[in-house]
């Protein structure tokens, strides 16, 4: 006799791939088929009490920021301030109590980052280098950032060299990109910074920027420091050198 040749009870168990049927107790559960059922989806925000555990626990397997919006939908729609409350409490509590990851708001969202503070030990782990920007890189992406969208032959025109070869270099990185053409005799390329850019800087957005006022008063505090950035000569290190194009590159744009 086959499986097929009658109605099997629940309590019979069909060996796979004999003809025999042996008889499973009444008491014993019927075997996993290892599908679990899915948890069903509840469009409803969690309490108030566990809505910044909630915000974190989604934050912790993002990869990228998080939008206060996206968040919020994720979330099933709590009140948006409600929600900021809760995210500003979190990253209080890290802050606090001395945490080697922080909760920041930037890029234009929400994102767990570990502490610059031991950025030497993370970079490590991963097998990468931190990013280091020479003194002439760092004043080509301020003229970027503070006057975008900008030419090449502006920010020739401000810094008194060819930026060429570092403009290059910042698009390869992702911390400038190709944002158009000025309508002008030769539509001469745009560039403006991107949202790397403001990850790197840990900015929310461009508004985040020092303004002039910030500078000044950052000098009177600490007449000390001053306002120069040192070059970080290191063999390696990102956009590390000078302004000089290599030869033949004079007349050539970066490639978006």
């Amino acid at each position: 006799m086959t499986p097929g040749d009658r109605d099997v009870p629940d309590n019979l168990i069909v060996l796979p791939g004999r003809e025999r049927i042996l008889e499973r107790p009444r008491d014993t559960p019927p075997p996993s088929t290892g599908i679990e059922e899915a948890i069903p989806f509840q469009d409803v925000p969690p309490d108030s009490a566990h809505l910044g555990a909630a915000a974190e626990a989604v934050l912790f397997t993002a990869g990228d920021p998080v939008p206060l919006e996206r968040l919020r939908s994720i979330l099933g729609g709590p009140e948006e301030a409600d929600l900021r409350a809760a995210l500003v409490q979190v990253a209080t509590r890290y802050e606090r109590a001395g945490h080697g990851i922080r909760l920041v708001e930037v890029a234009g969202g929400w994102q767990l980052r570990t502490h610059p503070r031991y950025a030497v030990w993370v970079g490590r782990a991963c097998g990468v280098r931190p990013l280091r920007l020479s003194r002439a890189a760092l004043e080509t992406l301020a003229v970027v950032a503070y006057r975008q969208p900008v030419t090449r032959a502006e920010i020739e025109a401000v810094r008194g060299v060819d930026p060429g070869g570092i403009l290059r270099a910042m698009v390869d990185h992702g911390l400038v990109r190709v944002c158009g053409h000025r309508e002008e005799p030769g539509r001469p390329l745009l560039y403006g910074t991107t949202r790397s850019f403001l990850e790197v800087f840990g900015l929310g957005d461009l508004s985040d920027l020092p303004t002039l006022r910030d500078l000044r008063e950052f000098r009177d505090d600490d007449p000390e420091a001053g306002l120069d950035l040192e070059d970080l000569p290191e063999d390696g290190d990102l956009l590390e050198g000078d302004d000089d194009p290599p030869p033949g590159d004079e007349a050539r744009e970066p490639p978006p």
